[in-house]
């Protein structure tokens, strides 16, 4: 459960304590839930830059939020990006 007021996320009614990026990350994920994102598209929106060429910070932004959320809810789609299901 997201509550994009109050800034909070639960899941199965325990608070899931989150940094601001990856918040917006859930967000953004959750408004797009079943669309694959590319990694570009997420650094724009959540990182709000456009950056040509490789980066990591999606991919370690995405490890967190499966940390603190547990498997199942964020998928990678190969050779794209990430959506949740």
């Amino acid at each position: 459960e997201i509550d994009p007021a109050a800034r909070e996320v639960r899941r199965r009614d325990e608070r899931v304590e989150l940094t601001y990026k990856e918040f917006e990350l859930l967000r953004l994920l959750a408004t797009h839930r079943g669309v694959a994102l590319t990694r570009d598209e997420i650094l724009s929106a959540v990182w709000d830059y456009d950056f040509v060429g490789e980066t990591r910070t999606v991919d370690m932004h995405i490890k967190a939020l499966r940390q603190k959320l547990g498997e199942g809810y964020i998928t990678t789609v190969r050779s794209v990006g990430y959506k949740m299901e």
